[in-house]
């Protein structure tokens, strides 16, 4: 591959029709006359013919594949709101309203922080290094895609199968989350028929398509947002005394019971429970092939990622620090670790004696498991079409109808999700148990593969004599960031070795072990087993094969330079102040 652009004839439809699913295509019969809107919804569920790509069947598979990942025909209606809401509230759920309880429980006040704040630094240079790479390429799959052509094959196979599988895992575990909240309320409901209520509204949103997840995210998000703004005031307010009770707490708990549960131990338990908070923050990078115009929009994501991690996490739990001590018996009196009894946000608010209050935090935490589970749809189904494309799954998964929806990808996720009906066996916690392991550290090998792929663009894009001026977003940490966030997930999975062979307050056992660990043997067999199938026994592409071109959407770098340049000037003549707020934000 030479350092200039390749020159394929693209032609996808989307590029150009920008708006709702069924504004974006031109809906005629075979005689040519308008088909009325019934014509249409049905017509929309139609494959778009790869003819519409540019595609003719002269060229080789590669490069079908090539110009179905980088043009796909997904719809691009996603709005910068959208994804400005989608990046700062996006993947808040249990992680950080439920799953921070047990944490504070194992680790303590200090501990939880240190652990959430090292694993937040990965994350924000990781989102850095994402954001760099999907604004260049803003393909389908976008960094499930990456690993296919930055690193290899068979490890592009794994990734993008192991983060389909993640998400896949969570639906169902997000309904039954869901199920168990309202038994907050009332726990003699039949948990199968609540979940049927979730199943049905989160398959429907998902079968309007982009917009209709984009909407939904944008309503969550915004509920979620407020919620946590709100806790910050009343938390501060509870802890100089100014609650119904009355009674200044400040750092009390910090002293008694103490600032560590179970030592360094503890911190490094706090880890992958941190992971799962976090995990959906790279949501905003797959969703960038679905965006009007990622390279105005996506940037200022990325720069969310920063606030989102120091207010809507770090802040938070030094409130919840603050407020509950961690040997509060409540923390570890859940049936789950979804369990809404044991949210340290709402034991905060039931200790400072508002009455009302926590029956509103647990709508707050149902509408949080209602948006993750919602974005497992999504994601899960835009990872399998990518798959599909490129010849990495069945290929009725690379079916994406006239209206821009991954339909099959869609369906095998909904159907997947029918997985939460087994809340109604007696064995139904030891399934989800197990379930929750398949996913446990599979965002850490996405974000360490994001990483991975950022280092050899920017080796590939310098051995060329290249550099980053030709780049319309540059990670504001650099290639420095991606080596700091690879190196820490490094640690941390060998941090989670040492506490999946040795768990808190047990001895080395193969159930805990696999519970904790399960990702890493399922990955190493997707990985050989791909070798094994593909018999490519090359470890990494080669620098002179890395393809830097194909997927762009600005083909002239020329004027790509210029349009920088005059960006950057009249950046330099704004006041200080506003450079400073376009920096961070």
């Amino acid at each position: 591959m030479s350092g200039s652009i390749k020159d394929l004839e693209y032609i996808p439809a989307s590029e150009s029709k920008e708006g709702s699913s069924f504004d974006q295509f031109e809906y005629q019969d075979k005689s040519g006359s308008e088909m009325g809107r019934v014509e249409r919804f049905i017509d929309s569920f139609r494959r778009y013919k790869d003819e519409e790509l540019g595609i003719d069947s002269n060229m080789s598979e590669v490069e079908k594949t090539a110009i179905r990942t980088a043009n796909a025909p997904l719809s691009r209606s996603l709005k910068n709101r959208h994804l400005q809401m989608i990046a700062i509230g996006g993947a808040i759920g249990t992680g950080l309203f439920v799953g921070s309880g047990d944490k504070l429980r194992t680790g303590g006040p200090a501990g939880i922080l240190i652990g959430y704040g090292l694993i937040g630094i990965m994350i924000y240079a990781t989102c850095q290094a994402m954001g760099e790479l999907a604004v260049t390429f803003p393909v389908e799959g976008a960094f499930v895609t990456y690993n296919n052509r930055f690193l290899d094959p068979s490890w592009g196979f794994a990734m993008a199968w192991n983060y389909a599988m993640q998400w896949l895992v969570t639906f169902p575990l997000e309904l039954v989350a869901a199920s168990m909240t309202i038994s907050y309320w009332n726990d003699k409901i039949n948990p199968a028929a609540l979940v049927t209520i979730f199943y049905v509204v989160i398959c429907a949103i998902n079968f309007f398509g982009a917009r209709g997840y984009g909407e939904a995210e944008f309503l969550f998000s915004i509920i979620k947002v407020v919620t946590i703004i709100g806790f910050f005031f009343f938390g501060i307010i509870v802890n100089c005394g100014g609650g119904p009770k009355g009674g200044y707490i400040g750092g009390r708990y910090f002293h008694d019971p103490g600032a560590f549960s179970n030592g360094f131990k503890g911190v490094c338990s706090v880890f992958v429970s941190a992971a799962f908070a976090f995990s959906g923050t790279e949501l905003a990078g797959l969703a960038a092939a679905e965006t009007e115009n990622p390279r105005k929009s996506l940037p200022k994501a990325t720069k969310q990622v920063f606030w989102r991690i120091l207010l809507f996490y770090i802040l938070s739990l030094l409130l919840i620090g603050l407020l509950v001590p961690y040997n509060d018996k409540r923390l570890t009196g859940g049936s789950s670790d979804v369990d809404a009894n044991t949210s340290p946000f709402v034991l905060a608010i039931v200790d400072a004696g508002v009455k009302g209050l926590p029956s509103v935090m647990n709508v707050v935490i149902l509408i949080s498991v209602l948006s993750v589970g919602n974005s497992s749809v999504y994601a899960s189904s835009r990872t399998l079409a990518a798959l599909g494309a490129a010849g990495q799954a069945p290929k009725f998964f690379g079916y994406i109808d006239k209206a821009g929806r991954p339909l099959y990808g869609v369906i095998v996720s909904c159907l997947f999700g029918a997985l939460c009906f087994l809340v109604a066996s007696s064995e139904q916690s030891t399934i989800f148990d197990w379930l929750s392991a398949l996913s446990g550290l599979c965002s850490l090998f996405t974000w360490g593969s994001i990483c991975l792929c950022h280092i050899r663009f920017r080796y590939a894009l310098r051995a060329r004599g290249r550099d980053t001026s030709e780049l319309a977003f540059t990670a504001q940490v650099g290639v420095f960031g991606s080596y700091v966030g690879f190196f820490m997930i490094c640690l941390v999975l060998v941090a989670q070795f040492w506490i999946a062979l040795f768990p808190l307050g047990g001895s080395p056992n193969a159930s805990d072990f696999f519970m904790a660990y399960l990702s890493v043997p399922v990955v190493l067999v997707l990985y050989v087993g791909h070798k094994l199938y593909s018999r490519n026994w090359l470890f990494y592409i080669k620098t002179e094969d890395l393809d830097i071109d194909t997927g762009r959407r600005e083909v002239d770098l020329d004027v790509l330079r210029q349009e920088l340049a005059e960006e950057a000037k009249v950046m330099a003549s704004k006041p200080f102040y506003y450079r400073v707020w376009n920096f961070w934000c």
